[in-house]
């Protein structure tokens, strides 16, 4: 059966969804943690709490929305509606989460809760989906492996908007109002959330219609449990996330309280602490560029052990680095997140390989519920990884807007560096029990191909 490429068109208009994620998403994990603690007024503790309690209620919206999508029937395809649906409630949601009102402390403490799980589970409605596309917008793994690197490509692109501008719009249009300048700053980045989703349904199709005769939910789950790759990669999933979110949730209290120089201007309108964020973030864009060249030399699980080690080894170098380097600390920094460029692209490539081996095991194809875990990883591992540094300012004696004692300092640079080296270090190790090589994936694609020739597999109206 022939299939034509993927149209650059295609490529792109689906890398743009990751770039309307990562507008809240890398929001989020940059200064969320900071905006609860220093400008809402919340307690390190009960911020760091609040993360993990939200996350409870992932464990079950994330494989039912990976259900509800495989069970999806329209004439736009199972996944690509609730692009076109779930844009705009997932943008005003994100807007109520910096809404700030002045509630007293468990008012908003309760706001937290409450605003945070909703937009989460806008974020779930749309972003599981968005995944499971992936699997379907072509029969051949080296066309979603590009698919892929154009997804990060634009998640990049992404982050370095929110880390080039985002502070300083907080400055600028908030006036000297921090709460202002986030709930304003958040307004923009919710407009181009919205055009950017219903870009992604514009410019994609979804090719491949598999029949789901006889499916269930507990076949569903049984084949997925049964997957020992999938599980690897969502476990590993969440320990990269933990690592990459304790970093970047971490950095600009380290800038702000550690590195005498974080605050001084850098380049053009960023002070020091946007532009290590944001040469952070060009690494990371770099990194998905150069997963196609790297694969011609690694498979993608020998590349994934590779990069964990490499990025633990760099975290725990930059540690002993002394606070007045400021260009070394921002040169470990690029590296780290250069890594995860690289990681974050093959995890969501992996995952679809496990989607499909999950399909040519039992004839059941449940692209959104096995996709789903990436779904899961990506909240999962953002939530502890903001949590941690939450809790370890806590722990330390923190106090917001203070000096700090060198106990809170020592908490910072542990929080910075040595946990995240951690959660990368045993993410690597986990990739060793991954089993879908290279070719055993060719295998199971050509086969796929033979079953599909009597299936759906030229696309839907578009």
């Amino acid at each position: 059966m022939l299939v034509t490429p993927l149209r650059l068109r295609e490529k792109i208009g689906y890398g743009l969804g990751d770039m309307a994620s990562n507008f809240y998403q890398g929001f989020f994990g940059i200064f969320l943690l900071i905006y609860y603690v220093d400008v809402y007024g919340i307690s390190p503790a009960a911020a760091g709490t609040m993360f993990l309690v939200t996350r409870l209620v992932d464990a079950v919206t994330d494989p039912a929305m990976g259900l509800i999508a495989d069970r999806t029937q329209t004439r736009w395809g199972k996944y690509r509606p609730y692009l076109l649906w779930m844009a705009v409630p997932y943008a005003l949601l994100g807007y109520l989460l910096f809404l700030g009102p002045d509630l007293g402390e468990t008012g908003k403490i309760v706001f937290a809760y409450v605003s945070y799980s909703l937009v989460m589970l806008a974020y779930t409605a749309i972003n599981v989906p968005y995944s499971a596309l992936l699997a379907v917008i072509h029969p051949q793994s080296k066309e979603r492996e590009k698919a892929t690197q154009w997804r990060f490509i634009f998640a990049s692109l992404g982050t370095i908007t929110v880390g080039a501008i985002a502070k300083p719009l907080v400055d600028t249009l908030g006036g000297g109002d921090e709460l202002l300048g986030f709930r304003l700053t958040i307004i923009l980045f919710a407009v181009l959330s919205v055009a950017l989703f219903w870009a992604v349904f514009a410019m994609t199709r979804e090719r491949i219609e598999p029949k789901r005769e006889g499916a269930s939910i507990a076949r569903d789950f049984g084949v997925l449990f049964r997957n020992v790759s999938w599980i690897v990669l969502a476990v590993s999933g969440i320990l990269i996330v933990i690592g990459l979110i304790a970093r970047i949730s971490s950095a600009a209290f380290y800038l702000k309280y550690y590195v005498p120089s974080g605050e001084e201007a850098g380049l053009w309108w960023m002070d020091r602490t946007s532009l290590l964020i944001t040469l952070g973030f060009v690494g990371q864009l770099f990194g998905a560029m150069l997963v196609p060249t790297f694969l011609k030399v690694f498979d993608k699980r020998s590349l994934m052990i590779f990069m964990c080690a490499l990025n633990a080894a760099v975290l725990a170098g930059c540690y002993f680095v002394p606070p007045d380097n400021y260009w070394i600390i921002t040169a470990f920094h690029v590296v780290s997140i250069f890594t995860f460029g690289v990681m974050i692209t093959l995890l969501f490539a992996m995952y679809t390989d496990c989607a499909e081996y999950g399909e040519w095991k039992s004839g059941v194809n449940s692209a959104g519920l096995t996709v789903s875990a990436s779904m899961f990883s990506l909240k999962s591992g953002s939530a502890i990884g903001i949590a941690l540094p939450a809790f370890i300012l806590a722990a330390f004696g923190f106090v917001a807007n203070e000096a700090q004692t060198p106990e809170a300092i020592q908490g910072i640079r542990v929080m910075f560096n040595v946990v995240p080296a951690v959660f990368f270090a045993l993410a690597g190790l986990l990739v060793v029990f991954y089993r879908l090589d290279g070719k055993t994936v060719r295998r199971i694609e050509a086969e796929l191909m033979t079953r599909r020739s009597g299936e759906t597999v030229t696309g839907l109206q578009a």
